[in-house]
């Protein structure tokens, strides 16, 4: 039996999912309450138990998330049982990729999309599986390779030795935990260091021209001095089409069924490192336009007069970048944005990027900390710390009277933005629309 201790968690989920379908006996514990992340679960009758040392059976593997501490009562029963293995989810990923020609997709923005988007393409191939943080995971006897989400948090990617990596950007965050800019691009200098064979970087970005790379790797970006540029960028409302030079040599023109500079920005890495390893230009394409999205990344609906937007924007990077891409896409509607951070670190850190960010929008409300993790680092303050900032802005309760307060507004864009699941308010608020 392999218990999942958090099994809610994106990547636990997927991984809980992933090894049931190679066949393991699978079961897990976490709150109650809904995520979006269990209906796969609960689709493979996974056991979900609430949480109790009890749960901690004799000769057991256990999988302990990131959001539990070593005091937690079923790590603490995980550790005193000595016929139990514990391992940290990834270290256990780590352990998992060994097996596999194995990809890594890091970097502070744009990964899961990213994560995505490569799956989708190298399945246009070959067998592959894959783990994206949105919660989703693909595994079966027949994959050959295994594309995994690897997230810098507490430098846990450093478990991982994958034989080829993308790094989509390198932007301080976690600064709970990282000390400053050099501390947590020195986490990136490791990583690359764990790549058994080739890495590709967003050149553009200066920080990834920073580190200190001995093994092959290549750049991509729109910039002239990229070994991977995109060129001749046409853009609709609806897609985008584009050139790509290697080299300044012509490799293949390329039209994709999305838009917005960030989502051009993971298409070419993903580019970059499909043609490497042997990809056609051909197989590449298809594979784009199989991808479908990823969950909780710029998912959209529309329902009357309105737009609704989820997406897991959660650092000011983010928040800009997908406000700036509503804006470029409904430029007549107007922009509600509701935003709910994760972490009072990243807050007190990030405050006047936050602001700059969220003004972008013509409305702002804040939804305030509710998350088990929210203060482990000592930072103690609350929603009106960034409200008092943003002129204007209001704090919005995640229930019926907030939902109320939102459904005043007609022929605009919600735009629902949080790591933390919030777009049960959406709901609410169309429902109160049709009454």
């Amino acid at each position: 039996m392999i218990f999942f201790i958090g099994i809610k968690g994106t990547g636990m989920a997927a991984l809980a999912c992933m090894l049931h379908d190679l066949g393991y006996e699978v079961a897990g514990s976490d709150l109650s309450k809904h995520f979006f992340t269990e209906e796969p679960l609960v689709e493979r009758n996974i056991a979900i138990y609430d949480f109790s040392a009890n749960n901690i059976k004799d000769d057991m593997t256990v999988i302990i998330g990131n959001a539990f501490l070593d005091d937690f009562e079923e790590v603490v029963a995980a550790h005193q049982n000595n016929t139990v293995k514990t391992y940290r989810y990834h270290e256990y990923l780590g352990k998992l990729m060994r097996e596999y020609t194995s990809f890594s997709v890091a970097g502070s923005h744009g990964k899961t999309t990213t994560t995505g988007m490569l799956s989708s393409v190298m399945n246009q191939h070959i067998p592959t599986g894959y783990l994206v943080g949105d919660g989703t995971g693909f595994l079966t006897k027949e994959c050959q390779n295994l594309i995994v989400e690897s997230c810098e948090f507490r430098r846990h990617f450093l478990k991982y030795y994958p034989e080829y990596a993308i790094i989509t950007n390198i932007e301080i965050d976690h600064i709970d935990y990282f000390k400053d800019e050099e501390d947590y691009r020195m986490a990136y200098q490791e990583f690359v260091e764990n790549v058994g064979k080739l890495v590709v970087l967003f050149g553009d970005d200066p920080e990834c021209r920073k580190l200190n790379i001995k093994k092959e790797h290549y750049f991509y970006g729109l910039k002239e001095d990229n070994d991977f540029q995109a060129v001749n960028l046409v853009e609709t409302e609806v897609d985008m089409s584009f050139d790509v030079v290697f080299h300044k040599e012509h490799i293949g023109h390329f039209q994709v069924p999305f838009v917005g500079t960030h989502l051009l920005w993971n298409a070419l890495g993903v580019i970059a490192l499909a043609h490497l390893v042997g990809l056609s230009c051909k197989q590449i394409e298809e594979g784009l336009h199989a991808f479908k999205g990823v969950k909780r990344r710029y998912v959209m609906e529309k329902h009357q007069d309105n737009v609704f937007v989820d997406d897991y924007a959660h650092h000011p990077t983010e928040v800009k970048v997908t406000i700036l891409a509503t804006k470029k896409r409904f430029p007549n509607k107007k922009i509600i944005a509701i935003f709910k951070p994760h972490r009072a670190s990243r807050v007190y850190h990030f405050a006047k990027e936050f602001k700059e960010a969220l003004e972008l929008a013509d409305e702002v409300y804040l939804c305030d900390f509710t998350s088990i993790d929210d203060k482990q680092d000592g930072i103690d303050i609350d929603i009106t710390y960034l409200q008092n900032k943003i002129e204007n802005s209001k704090i919005l309760s995640e229930d019926e009277e907030g939902a109320k307060v939102l459904a005043q507004y007609h022929n605009v864009v919600y735009l629902f933005m949080s790591s933390k699941d919030i777009y049960h308010l959406a709901h609410l608020v169309k429902r109160y629309q049709l009454s």
